[in-house]
């Protein structure tokens, strides 16, 4: 809820005195060859535990890999059109969402719709909507996400990581450095990350706007166009999906900023088996800790106003209590990744910490139920061949994961490097209470993110119910065809508006706004999603009937007054969202997209369409609602005035 006192640009000015404040002072971080790096594991980011790639069965290995491979040589990993502050961005990062059939995925205003795992034989079921590879590949990943259901619910209190299996592969010894948390030199803040100065106003994947993104609002998002240091302090928003934006600059050097003793070459000969042992010392935090130290208690004070103002879930007509996550995990959908730095012209440097150039932001993963575990599979190849990064490849920056305690400048951050097949859980509360940003490497990734999505209203079983419930109040004649309302409450011909404006906005729209995308992989949802268009057509008719019944000739009445009321909210929230969505899907960014996969503007029709019971476009109607009420409010005075005459003269 906002505060009434700050606007947007307050928080704004407030955000950039704090940085300013900070300066060039870097935050302290530890990755695992510095002393204490495992005692801050253990006190701090205890929610965190990795699973060495040798410790993972090696044929699933194998066909999980493959079915990455797969999938991008499909063309099925595509960058999202996504909207942020009020405008369309393309995601830097590739992806696609596979999980249970029927689900979707919601991140920044962009619903994904799940390729099913096919996990079960398609003759069985009846079922043959996608070629036999890319079923072969949805199936291998189903089967990570069986891995990952079993291994997760196994994990006890106190597990960090998983070691590899005996005799599989030696680990070698790294010796503990002596040296204090890291701090890398000044990062190159340049023009990179406020697009401002490059692009366009929609010519680019880089908005304007990305120089006033803010991360501690629901935009904070993977893979989306650059943003500037002043709007990344903080995500404290639920609503940060997986990948937040990568963020990007002018080109520097590669790796970890100048400075930093953190460099790739370090990682190839270490085993998280050299860290596991309990590290007593202190971790020295030196002369940088008390300038820091100040500024905790003015963040903290500003990030507990900005939490006041978080939202609570997105693309419910009417939002749910929020889920918490108890019993055995079961992840429902994956959201594949892939990301190529040498397509990524400028990476930014991560500016707190100085842990290097950053492929995602900080960010929260978003909408998912309360204390669920996020698993993540993450996959370094050369080539779409698949060569691997291991195997003489040490040359090549490792890529890295950074965490950090959110709303915290005073504890250090942590960087745990990431080779080809490792995984890595975050469990409890770990993805609400902490950060974590992708730092990029030298070669292509693929990661599959697991998670257990919150889908009370994003799964088609739950719309085909909405559907019901509307279309429950309409009946057909049998004999003639006709249709009538049964119900002529206010609630529940709001109910059905709503229901109404959900279907078109939340589903129709947002799949066709992807274009072909679906249909051209993967068949599974074209019948439903014809289906939900017929319902919809007739809550469209159902529409026309309220309509009917408020301009019904007779004298107004309060019970009138009030549909009329309910019907104009209702006409106008979709009268604006239809023009919305009709300048998304023409904008000058969608048009740069191949016809496979450019927004369709569906549905649509025009004035003079005879199947369509209401125009497309709802102004004059609104304007008659709208003048029928100024006339009925008239009346309602000149029956007051002819009261008080009366009055008077008796």
């Amino acid at each position: 809820m906002k505060r009434s006192g700050d606007s947007e640009g307050e928080k704004r000015r407030k955000r950039r005195r704090l940085l300013q404040e900070l300066g060039d002072q870097k935050i302290p971080f530890l990755g695992p060859s510095d002393r204490g790096f495992q005692q801050l594991w253990d006190s701090s980011y205890s929610g965190l535990v990795l699973r060495k790639s040798c410790s993972v069965p090696p044929e699933l290995h194998g066909r999980v890999q493959a079915a990455l491979l797969t999938l991008r040589k499909k063309g099925c990993l595509l960058r999202d059109l996504v909207r942020v502050r009020d405008r369309d961005v393309f995601t830097t990062v590739s992806r696609a969402l596979l999980g249970e059939p029927g689900h979707t995925y919601r991140y920044l205003d962009t619903r994904l719709f799940a390729i099913p795992w096919h996990s079960e034989d398609t003759e069985v079921k009846g079922q043959n909507c996608c070629d036999p590879d890319l079923r072969a590949a949805c199936k291998a990943l189903w089967e990570l996400n069986t891995f990952f259901c079993t291994d997760v619910s196994q994990l006890k209190e106190g597990d960090r990581l998983t070691q590899c299996t005996k005799g599989e592969a030696e680990t070698k010894q790294v010796e503990e450095g002596d040296t204090e948390s890291k701090h890398s030199e000044d990062s190159k803040n340049s023009e990179g990350g406020d697009s401002e100065s490059r692009q366009s106003e929609e010519g680019d994947t880089e908005s304007k706007h990305s120089e006033e993104w803010d991360i501690e609002s629901k935009h904070s998002e993977e893979g989306c166009s650059g943003s500037k240091r002043e709007g990344e302090w903080e995500t404290g928003s639920k609503h940060s999906s997986e990948e937040a934006e990568s963020s990007q600059v002018k080109p520097s050097e590669t790796g970890v900023a100048a400075g930093s003793e953190h460099s790739e070459g370090k990682y190839p000969g270490w085993s998280p088996k050299t860290t596991v042992g309990a590290e007593t010392e202190p971790m020295g935090l030196g002369t940088q800790e008390k300038p820091v130290a100040q500024l905790k208690h003015s963040l903290s004070d500003h990030h507990t106003e900005d939490k006041e103002e978080q939202a609570s879930g997105q693309g419910c007509s009417q939002p749910s209590p929020p889920q918490v996550c108890t019993g055995p995990v079961k992840f429902n959908v994956t959201l594949l990744n892939y990301m190529d730095p040498a397509a990524m012209s400028q990476l930014k440097e991560e500016p707190y910490y100085g842990m290097g150039k950053m492929a995602v932001g900080w960010h929260h993963d978003e909408n998912l139920i309360t204390h669920s575990p996020v698993a993540v599979y993450s996959y370094s190849c050369h080539d779409d061949k698949g060569e691997s990064s291991e195997g003489g490849s040490g040359e090549k920056a490792f890529w890295r994961i950074g965490l950090k305690v959110a709303w915290d400048i005073h504890t250090p951050g942590l960087m745990l490097p990431l080779e080809s097949g490792d995984c890595y859980y975050m469990r409890d509360d770990l993805n609400s209470t902490h950060q974590h940003c992708v730092l990029a490497g030298d070669i292509a990734r693929f990661s599959s993110t697991h998670r257990v999505a919150e889908c009370s209203s994003g799964t088609l079983t739950y719309i085909q119910s909405q559907c019901q419930k509307a279309l429950s109040n309409l009946h057909t004649d049998p004999e003639t065809g006709s249709h009538s309302l049964l119900a002529l409450l206010p609630r529940t011909l709001q109910h059905c508006e709503e229901i109404h404006n959900e279907v078109e906005f939340e589903w129709l729209r947002q799949y066709w706004f992807q274009g072909q995308r679906y249909a051209r992989f993967c068949s599974w949802w074209t019948r439903p999603m014809e289906q939900l268009e017929k319902d919809w057509r007739l809550m469209e008719t159902m529409t026309m009937l309220f309509l009917a019944t408020v301009e019904e000739e007779g004298q107004a009445g309060e019970g009138r007054r009030e549909l009329a009321e309910t019907l104009l909210s209702a006409l106008i929230d979709r009268h604006q969202q239809r023009q919305t969505w009709r300048d998304r899907c023409h904008s000058s960014l969608a048009q740069t997209l191949p016809p496979e996969e450019a927004p369709v503007d569906r549905p649509f029709w025009g004035v003079d369409d005879p199947s369509m019971p209401l125009p497309f476009d709802l102004a004059d109607i609104i304007n008659r609602v709208e003048s029928l009420l100024w006339r009925w409010a008239q009346d309602v005075e000149v029956r007051k005035c002819a009261l008080c005459t009366r009055c008077i003269h008796v």
